[in-house]
């Protein structure tokens, strides 16, 4: 749900751009007239697959960038700034926009500031209405649905919605030029450290200085320190942006979990490894003959066959009876989830999937990135933005715990107990559990899949979740859960210490 984008790769999934920018604000038409109203399509232009069988066909979008004109860094100048920033992802970016209103100097390092996000980003609308980023919102869906299996759905009435990846840059990049942000175009190969000041050497022979060194470089970056494995559950998940013949989904829901194997009936080896460790689909209908499809693996440890995802898409689709005739995007997606919190504090500060704030149990995180960098940049400012210039060892210590403050840490505990408990469950248990899931008080759902419960809401939850379960599913998770809630309380202990 890394599209949760909640279902994603790189700093947050992959997939190229395409200009589907409606007005968010539009109200969406129903199936029936969209039906009606579809575009035509050429028949002799179209490579079209076989039911569900759209692997052969050609991903049509390429790599792009935006044109925009951006203040480059000029290395020979030498300058020395307050903030470096490490990537230009979504969390970058943001973190760079909120610092530099502050009148802080922040440069943007990236070998390629300007190219379209690769991500597929899916957000509840709420999330980012309370952002005041609405408008970089290009479609919502009204309302969200879950198939539990063949015979149960649940209709969430709360809206999603698919983040414009060009708006959303556009808006963050055009902020950053406005607060004096400079840009350099290289990639960073090392970092060294001094007692208040730090260096990052690059692939173009520059070297650049500063008080803080951001990495929002994404999960692969080697800047950050751990204290302890990183033990983490991944979510999987391959997705297409296609053109299809037809679809069998309402226009005004987006999917948020198929769990249904039906499709797999004549797939025995496939049905009995989807009943051990299940997948869902995710579905954004955009209209009739338009629609983003992405098969996923809420998380698993060690991490199902990127082959496996495909074939039970394959399957899927072909049930489904949705022929795919043209692949627009393409999704591969591998996000860590859980495991432990960098070392804290440490002198190279974090944000976005490098820094832990990926949802442990859903995957989710640009909307909860977008909110917490103010968070990061109002601790940096208090130490960079003073007079008195806090730097060195106070620094790192006063930015790292307003990123993760006591509070939060102790929340993300609880999550990660969620995830190990999920990685437990077979298909049966996973559909019980997100039935009873949905079946709370929105209030508790809510909150949980937007990181908003506080520790004692979240223990409520979890006793209104138990509340909430079928026997089996009670019996299913006593059995299962001693070891994980064990870990959590140990690490629950250790966090307070």
């Amino acid at each position: 749900m890394g599209t949760l984008v909640g279902p994603v790769l790189s700093a947050f999934t992959t997939s190229k751009d395409r200009p589907l920018f409606p007005s968010p604000t539009a109200s969406l038409p129903s199936s029936k007239n969209h039906l009606t109203t579809s575009r035509k399509i050429h028949h002799h232009e179209i490579n079209t697959s076989r039911f569900g069988n759209f692997l052969h066909l050609k991903t049509e979008s390429k790599p792009g960038c935006l044109d925009s004109d951006l203040p480059w860094l000029n290395p020979l100048d030498r300058p020395c700034f307050d903030v470096i920033i490490i990537g230009t992802g979504p969390g970058g970016l943001r973190l760079a926009e909120q610092v530099s209103q502050y009148g802080i100097k922040v440069c943007c390092v990236d070998p390629s500031p300007l190219s379209f996000w690769p991500n597929n980003y899916g957000v509840w609308v709420d999330e980012f209405e309370s952002l005041g980023l609405v408008e970089c919102l290009d479609k919502i869906w009204p309302m969200t649905c879950v198939y539990i299996d063949d015979h149960k759905t649940k209709y969430l009435d709360r809206p999603y919605g698919r983040v414009s990846r060009k708006i959303l840059k556009t808006k963050l990049l055009e902020n950053c030029v406005s607060n004096s942000v400079k840009f350099h175009k290289a990639k960073v190969w090392q970092v060294k450290h001094e007692e208040f000041e730090s260096t990052i050497q690059c692939d173009d022979g520059s070297e650049l200085k500063a008080s803080l060194i951001v990495d929002a470089s994404g999960f692969s970056s080697s800047f950050v320190e751990y204290d302890k494995p990183r033990n983490y559950g991944y979510q999987i998940a391959h997705g297409i942006l296609a053109e299809v013949d037809s679809h069998p989904f309402d226009l005004d829901k987006m999917v948020l979990m198929d769990w249904r194997d039906s499709h797999l009936g004549n797939e025995p080896y496939l049905r009995v490894n989807n009943s051990k460790l299940a997948t869902f689909l995710y579905a954004m209908p955009f209209d009739s003959n338009l629609i983003f499809l992405e098969e996923t693996s809420l998380v698993s440890r060690p991490v199902l066959s990127y082959s496996e995802i495909k074939r039970r898409m394959e399957a899927r689709l072909r049930h489904l009876g949705i022929r795919v005739r043209r692949v627009i995007e393409d999704e591969k997606c591998l996000i860590p989830m859980g495991g432990p919190l960098p070392r804290i504090p440490q002198n190279v500060m974090a944000i976005g999937g490098i820094s832990g704030v990926v949802h442990p149990s859903t995957g989710y995180m640009v909307a909860r990135t977008m909110a917490l960098a103010p968070l990061v940049a109002e601790a940096i400012a208090e130490c960079l933005g003073s007079t008195r210039m806090i730097r060195g060892r106070p620094l790192y210590h006063k930015v790292w715990n307003g990123l993760w403050p006591i509070e939060r840490r102790l929340s993300r505990e609880f999550c990660c107990f969620g995830m190990e408990t999920l990685l437990k469950l077979d298909l049966v248990g996973t559909r019980n559990f997100f039935e009873a899931f949905f079946d709370l008080d929105p209030y508790y759902w809510h909150g949980f899949l937007s990181s908003r419960l506080s520790l004692h809401e979240l223990a409520s939850f979890s006793l209104s979740l138990f509340g909430h379960a079928s026997n089996s599913s009670r019996l299913d998770i006593m059995s299962k859960c001693p070891v994980p809630l064990v870990r959590m309380l140990g690490n629950l202990a250790l966090q307070v210490i």
